[in-house]
């Protein structure tokens, strides 16, 4: 039971821990993302 336990919490941890990193290191706006400075439109 402490096994089952322990593993759901670190699950939750490791979501969480992801869950920053994608929304303030990798995440871009697609404005951000795809302007480029050979693009015409």
């Amino acid at each position: 039971m402490k096994a089952i336990v322990s593993g759901i919490v670190i699950a939750v941890i490791i979501a969480a821990g992801a869950a920053y990193v994608l929304d303030t290191k990798v995440q871009r706006t697609a404005e951000t993302a795809f302007t480029t400075t050979g693009a015409r439109l």
